[in-house]
């Protein structure tokens, strides 16, 4: 190997390193830890919420859930949001771990969500949009022809596939 050979070698791997360092160092990565429902009633249609006016993604439909707060449990943190959200009670006991969703917004929002799902199949109360533009019930397959949120589309066609749809 000759003397300049080495030097450009040398010169490649302090770009790397620098480059990597930069890359790094740039933005903190925030993982969001956010918790929804796959409210599922006897007819297999999904509960679906439209995020309101004066919200990120405002308009669009998602599944409803919150983010955990510190020291709360998903489960905790699901069974109040759906209370606020749409009024209904749903003990933990009735949560059955579905799927996770992992879906990087740091372009667009400055984190990275990641989202356990759980099925839903029995509450107490008659869901309403509280918090919401609307809600709807939808079989997952027409769940493509509303304005979801991208990061929910995995999670539709994993419904699809469990509910048969």
């Amino acid at each position: 190997m000759t003397r300049d050979s080495r030097l450009v070698t040398r010169k490649k791997k302090e770009c790397a390193i620098i480059a990597a360092a930069q890359a790094t160092s740039h933005e903190p990565r925030v993982t969001l830890l956010v918790v929804a429902a796959a409210i599922v009633n006897d007819k297999n249609e999904v509960l679906l919420a439209q995020r309101p006016q004066g919200k990120r993604l405002a308009g669009c439909w998602e599944f409803p859930g919150s983010k955990v707060e510190e020291n709360e449990s998903p489960e905790a943190a699901l069974a109040r949001e759906l209370m606020e959200e749409l009024g209904i009670d749903v003990s933990p006991r009735d949560m059955e771990a579905f799927w996770f969703l992992s879906h990087d917004y740091m372009t667009e929002f400055g984190f990275h969500l990641l989202m356990p799902v759980y099925l839903v199949r029995n509450w107490t109360g008659t869901p309403q949009a509280l918090e919401h533009a609307a809600i709807a019930w939808r079989q997952p397959d027409a769940m493509k022809e509303l304005g979801m949120i991208e990061a929910d589309m995995g999670l539709v066609e994993k419904l699809g596939q469990a509910l048969g749809a």
